[in-house]
């Protein structure tokens, strides 16, 4: 299994770079624009979140970053509100320690584990990682999109 790692590292970080393209080249407008809980740099904000919760090895390890404030992360009790927003500047320092700790917890990770070290995802390590993969491009791409509407056309990351 440690043969995935170099590519699972690389496809991280590509979903990243793909991330931070999306976070540093949208417009002051369309960042507070959108209606709650889906603004730009809400979406933003939950994928750097999930993306640094899934990282870990498990739950347990999960340390939330500095500025976390609970009510800016969507659920049934918060959904409706629209807290301040994150600066650009912010997300982007985020981005930068989410980036960081993907070669280290990659490291870490035991894919062959049938566990995925998260208690509401019962499945194996790898499906795991996959699935945080899929979840950061998927909401990267929705990013993107609104850039498109914007027309802002962004560049495709393939891996570092």
């Amino acid at each position: 299994m440690d043969i995935l790692k170099p590519a699972l590292k690389g496809q991280y970080h590509a979903a990243l770079d793909m991330l931070k393209g999306a976070i540093s080249e949208c417009p002051d407008a369309l960042w507070i624009g959108g209606t709650p809980p889906r603004s730009f740099w809400r979406l933003a904000y939950h994928t750097l979140y999930f993306a640094d919760l899934y990282l870990q090895v498990r739950f347990e390890d999960f340390i939330s970053w500095e500025l976390h404030r609970d009510e800016v992360e969507s659920d049934a009790e918060h959904e409706k509100l629209d807290p301040m927003p994150y600066t650009k500047a912010e997300l982007l320092a985020y981005w930068d320690l989410v980036d960081a700790m993907v070669d280290p917890q990659i490291d870490k990770i035991d894919l062959a584990s049938s566990e995925s070290g998260i208690p509401w995802y019962k499945i194996p390590k790898l499906d795991h990682v996959l699935l945080n993969l899929r979840h950061i491009q998927e909401h990267a791409g929705q990013l993107r999109d609104r850039l498109l509407e914007a027309g802002i056309d962004q560049r495709w990351h393939t891996r570092r």
